[in-house]
């Protein structure tokens, strides 16, 4: 059972990782966002480590060792960082930093956009972002706008929105807006 815990505890990790950093780039990027939310990647870290220190009974040769060790290393500091993230995006919505707007849908139900008000407080300036929704948890920043408060939205057609008189064809996967 040792060898199933360090080997799975290690792909775990790894995994992990890869949809972290591909989380942070989609949202640098605005591309899609398909990894799932921070605290279910805490969650695969946490239990990435749990295995990774059960699979330190597994002493048959020197990379079974090392792999332990590399799990428990890794999957302590990605917990670490995903914690932080967790902590400060829980603080943010608590403290008013993004609240919801609106939700809006096209005619034909086809596409459903998430409005949000952020303000980044003294630190930093405040605006308007919209989603686009996707199936299961899988969104794509398609409009921001820094140092604005209110959002106009209208529907051309059923795949054309106009937002704060900025037109995006979302079939072509049109956005607005600064990078972070």
């Amino acid at each position: 059972m040792e060898i199933k815990n360090n080997l799975w505890s290690f792909y775990l990790i790894w995994i992990c990782i890869g949809v972290s950093v591909y989380s942070l780039f989609s949202n640098i990027n605005n591309t899609w966002l398909i990894a799932p939310p921070n605290y279910i990647l805490l969650l695969v870290s946490v239990i990435a480590f749990i295995l990774g220190i059960k699979g330190f009974k597994d002493k048959r040769n020197w990379w079974t060792k090392l792999r332990s060790w590399l799990t428990v290393i890794l999957s302590l500091l990605l917990s670490i960082i995903l914690l932080l993230a967790v902590l400060l995006t829980l603080l943010g919505s608590y403290f008013g930093a993004n609240s919801h707007l609106e939700t809006i849908s096209s005619p034909d139900g086809k596409y459903t956009i998430d409005f949000y008000r952020w303000d980044a407080g003294a630190a930093g300036s405040f605006g308007i972002r919209g989603e686009l929704n996707g199936p299961f948890w899988f969104k794509k920043r398609i409009y921001y706008e820094k140092r604005t408060e209110n959002v106009e939205i209208e529907w051309e057609n059923n795949n054309t929105v106009s937002i704060n008189n900025h037109i995006f064809n979302l079939d072509e996967g049109d956005t607005y807006g600064y990078q972070y």
